[in-house]
């Protein structure tokens, strides 16, 4: 029998309160030991506050977490284990492109949507998955966006890269060397490195001595800062440093001012950017951790929110909730979002690249112009 409230209100055609639903149930695969375990965490920070956002507006989510270590092999079990659960709607992850490279294979095999918040590697979404969404840009954008910004400031006509031998670091390499050739640059130097080698002088000694325009490196952080340590050690004095996100646009390498001041490097958000909910999220995330987030947290954040409402929406069916991200659209702290197919990419979000450079131990956006909050210092001041 109705009780009367219910009554009257059906009455007079009042719509009726939403009931309460179960809990929408997602899988989270990050690294959360091993070297990567620093970048998991902050991404694991910005899912948790998400969480706590979709709670206030009745969207109660149930995460569960996978380690997968930063290995590929790890990575594919986890979302195995969770493609079994017939209540986890999706599944964000993972950070390594090597390890999200290897789960987007298996996202269609098991209907599950994978996705994408941070990985960059382009070919992730160029094979045609129609379950995997990646909300970042890939790495070609990083190179473009990036030489598109130097070259602004004068010519430039030479190159030297130095990157690691990962799937990370080949795509990456692959687009600056392809941008290069296209824009009439001479590439002099092309050195990948095995992740967490203890030593680089010998290579950068070989880049000074070819006096390249720019130096462009993809690393993650514990290389950015030994690179750059070694860099002065050996002297070398590019007309400018670029390193392509990864560990070059984390405060920890922020926070190493006597090598880090003046290094330009590309990101997917910035806390000076004026786009909807960023100073609101740059300012409780500190406050709540007790440092600043870069793009990991801020595009793990936005991903599994995004993630999550089409989930709930969909009522947690898998294949409503594909469906559901594919044809939907958002705005918020990485501006506007809709997953698209252009240019041999798939589900792909066609995000803004942001250009940041250190000054003052701090990163300030300076390209593009729509976008810059402070301007660059070019060229790179000699060595102190």
């Amino acid at each position: 029998m109705l009780a009367p409230v219910l009554r009257l209100m059906l009455a007079f055609g009042l719509a009726l309160p939403a009931l309460a639903a179960g809990p929408v149930k997602l899988g989270v695969i990050l690294p959360r030991t091993g070297p990567e375990a620093p970048i998991g965490e902050e991404m694991a920070n910005g899912v948790r506050m998400a969480m706590d956002d979709l709670k206030q507006k009745g969207i109660v989510v149930e995460a569960v977490w996978e380690d997968d270590t930063g290995k590929p092999q790890i990575a594919m079990s986890a979302f195995e284990k969770l493609a079994q659960d017939s209540k986890v709607a999706g599944v964000l992850g993972s950070y390594t492109s090597a390890s999200t490279s290897a789960v987007a294979r298996l996202a269609g095999k098991y209907k599950l949507p994978l996705m994408v918040p941070i990985s960059s590697k382009d070919e992730i979404t160029m094979q045609g998955f129609k379950w995997v969404y990646r909300i970042n840009s890939p790495a070609s954008f990083y190179a473009s966006t990036l030489f598109s910004m130097i070259q602004a400031q004068g010519p430039v006509k030479t190159l030297a890269l130095i990157y690691e031998n990962t799937d990370f670091g080949n795509s990456a390499a692959r687009s600056a060397t392809a941008y290069a050739t296209q824009h009439g640059m001479t590439v002099v130097g092309d050195e990948p490195y095995a992740k967490g080698a203890p030593d680089y002088r010998s290579t950068l000694s070989k880049f000074k001595a070819k006096n390249p325009d720019v130096i462009y490196m993809v690393s993650y952080i514990a290389d950015a800062v030994l690179l750059m340590r070694q860099a002065r050690e050996v002297g070398l004095q590019p007309r400018a440093f670029l390193g392509a996100g990864g560990g070059f646009n984390l405060a920890q390498f922020a926070h190493e001012k006597e090598i880090s001041e003046h290094v330009i490097t590309s990101t997917q958000w910035a806390e000076d950017v004026k786009w909807p909910g960023v100073k609101a999220f740059a300012q409780r995330y500190k406050a709540r951790y007790g440092t600043e987030s870069s793009h990991h947290g801020a595009c793990s954040y936005e991903a599994f929110r995004i993630l999550a409402e089409t989930a709930a929406k969909a009522g947690s069916d898998r294949e409503k909730t594909r469906a559901g991200l594919k044809a939907g659209s958002w705005q918020g702290i990485l501006g506007d979002v809709k997953f698209e197919d252009f240019d041999g990419y798939t589900n792909q979000n066609h995000h803004q690249i942001l250009i940041q450079q250190i000054q003052g131990g701090a990163y300030h956006t300076v390209y593009p112009a729509a976008f810059a909050a402070q301007k660059s210092i070019y060229p790179y001041p000699k060595w102190k």
